[in-house]
């Protein structure tokens, strides 16, 4: 599970159930993908937001069944408390969920594949902007 695996971040799955085809074509040119359940969290949460929840359920629970669901464990959590510490040190904190995410990251040695670049803060977090 370690390499060069991606690890997609919430809003590249946003994209590509708003039919984003730019997102959908990257992400079918990987051979495999991860995603964190931290994010499905999210996704569930969006879901629950909006009118149109059966069809958004059904995207996503297609979407689930063509990756692998990347949980958080205590590793995980050490990461979060040294990336956390570390952004606060240098005055530039980043959404929590999204600390979490990094960690994940750093601890598969994943690839976070994303279009927020506040990734780009974490010290030894491989990012690719999408």
């Amino acid at each position: 599970m370690t390499g060069n695996s991606y690890l997609i971040d919430t809003i590249i799955v946003i994209e590509i159930c708003d039919g984003n085809k730019k997102y959908a074509d990257k992400l079918r040119k990987q051979k495999e993908f991860f995603f964190p359940v931290i994010a499905v969290g999210e996704l569930f949460t969006g879901i629950n937001r909006i009118a149109n929840k059966a069809k958004h359920l059904k995207l996503l629970t297609d979407f689930l069944t063509l990756t692998t669901t990347i949980n958080i464990d205590i590793t995980t959590a050490k990461h979060y408390g040294d990336i956390i510490v570390s952004l606060y040190t240098k005055g530039k904190p980043i959404p929590t969920n999204d600390v979490w995410i990094a960690a994940l990251t750093i601890q598969y040695n994943f690839t976070v594949a994303s279009k927020d670049n506040h990734f780009k803060e974490i010290e030894g977090l491989e990012f690719e902007f999408w």
